[in-house]
């Protein structure tokens, strides 16, 4: 253990054990009515780590929770990297094949589930060949020697015992992409890449230890984890939600005085069609949007109900947790933007070649800096398309550097102003081509939402005979109407779109639009539904 003078946390799971060591019985996680002080916390996760290690678990051996929102799934993270291993959230969202290909991917020794999960899995565990030892939340299942089960009593009831020797630029973590698109990928995360986003974000966030931050996304997404670990660097409390409707996020705002609320677009403007209960904008200080650019008219409706909350509009990818961010003071001036670098970031905008783009020029966000992640799990080719070494004529790349800098090539096109501000112009592989023209489907949504004629919409791109891609958006009746005036919004769209812009077609669904297992609104699945029902 480091001295005093050195409790500066470098390793995952030193960011609660030096909040305990700091502030014993301040709140670190609510969930519901319980709450747990660090103190308490730091002992359960000892007790967990020195569990798996009586296990038998080795130096980053991998640790799958599959689990909701609960204490023992932040205890199990945090454990797996005090032992010296490595944890692997498992949305809960996700179905039993999906859970065992990701066992089976990462090679996983020890799972931590309900009893009732893991009724449902079991039939599908019988493929997931490496995988040693259940640990049961509730109730022990009899079952099969292997894998052996044991309840969390069991695990938790080993003697303390110091765990594997790690540095920070070991692998802590596997989180794995919401695979809207063929198989899920594993993102491998070191040490390092979590505790300086930790910092970094907790830095502009401004995050103390007066502060409540509410869980509303899935501990399997990079910026629901981040929740936690900006909270405990700081020492602040985690609100622990899992929602069924929006208004649920509502009344854990209200009730747990909660300070700091982070979202997708998609939560964001089903909050933004309710009815606020005025308190919440007394004591939420900030709240910021990530996972995709939200609309001008959700923000302006939130800001309308949150006068005294400053709006953080944020941009990042899984393979470097986090990358920019737009200063609420920038807001007003550029509410499209992107914002610049998180500190101890840098953020280039390149060609092709991997020259430099001109001021707002289109080309590749590239990120380089300590919050770069180790690649793909396993999977050589696409780790080489994503995770690259920087062009020699790169900002920060001196000629008598000779070994390769590795950056992450995120495959998102944006521009940069002249005085430095990013803006998101779409996803390579989401970009619609149509009449020689590249198009971003957020664009396109940009301009139907400001028309406040829909609940959500989504655009994307289908195969057309003369156009390339044809633009085909689907919506939903904004809140309380039972339709969507089609003629009224086309005529909206040719007023205000270029032609090649304007929807070749709408289609009016009910809401809300399917999400994927991040709470993204699903583009590739809502077409592959609409190529169904029009194939021929």
């Amino acid at each position: 253990m480091r001295s005093n003078a050195m409790k500066e946390a470098l390793l995952l799971h030193e960011l609660p054990l030096f909040s305990a060591e700091r502030t014993p019985l301040a709140p670190a996680l609510t969930l519901g009515e319980r709450t747990l002080a660090y103190e308490a916390l730091q002992q359960a996760i000892e007790r967990c780590a020195a569990g798996l290690l009586a296990l038998g678990l080795a130096r980053a051996e991998r640790v799958a929770i599959y689990l909701e929102k609960r204490f023992e799934t932040v205890i199990a993270c945090f454990a797996a990297s005090s032992a010296g291993g490595v944890f692997v959230p498992v949305n809960p969202l996700l179905k039993p094949e999906q859970v065992a290909y990701i066992l089976r991917d990462c090679n996983v020794r020890v799972l931590v589930t309900s009893p009732e999960r893991y009724r449902l899995l079991r039939e599908a565990l019988r493929a997931c060949h490496d995988l040693r030892h259940v640990v049961l939340t509730g109730e022990k299942e009899t079952v099969a020697e292997i894998p052996q089960v044991l309840s969390w009593e069991e695990l938790t009831a080993a003697a303390l015992r110091p765990g594997h020797r790690v540095i920070d630029a070991d692998m802590t973590a596997i989180l794995y992409t919401s695979g809207s698109t063929g198989r899920p990928k594993g993102v491998v995360l070191s040490h390092r890449n979590m505790v300086m986003g930790a910092k970094s974000v907790a830095s502009y966030l401004e995050n103390h230890a007066g502060d409540a931050l509410l869980a509303a996304l899935p501990l399997s997404f990079d910026a629901g984890f981040s929740q936690l670990t900006t909270a405990f660097h700081v020492g602040a409390r985690v609100v622990l939600l899992n929602y069924l409707m929006p208004r649920d996020v509502l009344k854990a705002l209200e009730k747990e005085r909660i300070t700091g609320l982070t979202a997708v677009p998609p939560l964001y403007i089903q909050l933004a069609q309710l009815d606020w209960p005025p308190v919440i904008g007394e004591h939420l200080r900030y709240f910021a949007n990530t996972g995709g650019r939200m609309p001008r008219e959700t923000l302006q409706a939130l800001r309308a109900r949150l006068p005294k909350s400053k709006p953080y509009l944020m941009y990042g990818l899984t393979e470097a947790f986090r990358s920019t961010y737009l200063p609420p003071e920038e807001v007003d001036r550029r509410p499209d933007s992107i914002g610049k670098a998180i500190p101890n970031a840098e953020i280039l905008v390149l060609r092709e070649d991997g020259s430099p783009c001109a001021p707002n020029e289109p080309g590749e966000l590239v990120h380089r800096g300590a919050l770069v992640g180790m690649g793909y799990w396993n999977d050589p080719e696409k780790t080489a398309e994503r995770y690259k070494p920087l062009p020699p004529q790169a900002l920060g790349r001196e000629a008598g550097l000779t070994l390769p800098e590795i950056a992450v090539f995120s495959g998102d096109t944006v521009r940069m102003d002249e005085e430095g501000f990013l803006y998101f112009i779409g996803r390579r592989d989401e970009m619609i081509k149509t009449s020689g023209y590249r198009v971003s489907p957020t664009e396109v949504e940009e301009v139907i939402y400001a028309t406040q004629l829909v609940g959500e919409c989504a655009a994307f791109g289908v195969e057309h005979a003369t156009l390339g891609q044809a633009i085909q958006v689907v919506v939903t009746p904004p809140l309380g109407a039972e339709t969507v005036d089609i003629e009224k919004l086309l005529m909206h769209c040719r007023t205000h779109m270029p032609a090649y812009m304007v929807p070749h077609g709408i289609s009016v669904r009910p809401g809300p639009l399917p999400r994927n297992p991040n709470g993204k609104i699903d583009r590739q699945l809502l077409k592959l539904e609409w190529s169904g029902q029009h194939e021929g």
